[in-house]
């Protein structure tokens, strides 16, 4: 089972990024998806959640009316839009499986984790 997170990279203050999470050897269209992001020296931060069907987001205050999640149970694929990019959204963003149909902000609801993707913004 893997979760390949990609999409991203270096960017400027104010700009936008899209991340894609690619799930294989399973399905996932029965559990919640989560993104989480971690940046250096500090702990593991919910940063968004995605329900079952899609029909539930949940996001953490930081992030709120500028990133969206959204999820393809089709392709088997999560996304996350994130836009007016600070420097304090710095981290490796990871996709995680949850444990729940539903959304969850809690960090250990998720049990399936992939690769993160580094997304590096700039002042």
């Amino acid at each position: 089972v893997q979760l390949q997170a990609s999409g991203g990279g270096l960017v400027q203050a104010g700009g936008s990024l899209k991340l894609s999470c690619a799930a294989s050897g399973r399905t996932f269209s029965n559990n919640a998806m989560g993104w989480i992001r971690q940046a250096p020296g500090k702990e593991r931060e919910f940063v968004a959640s995605i329900s079952w069907n899609g029909g539930r987001t949940r996001y953490a205050d930081s992030v709120k009316g500028r990133f969206t999640i959204s999820r393809d149970n089709a392709k088997n694929t999560v996304h996350l839009l994130m836009s007016t990019l600070s420097p304090e959204d710095t981290a490796v963003y990871t996709c995680a499986a949850g444990r729940y149909a539903s959304t969850s902000s809690n960090v250990a609801d998720y049990n399936y984790w992939g690769r993160g993707t580094q997304v590096t913004v700039s002042s």
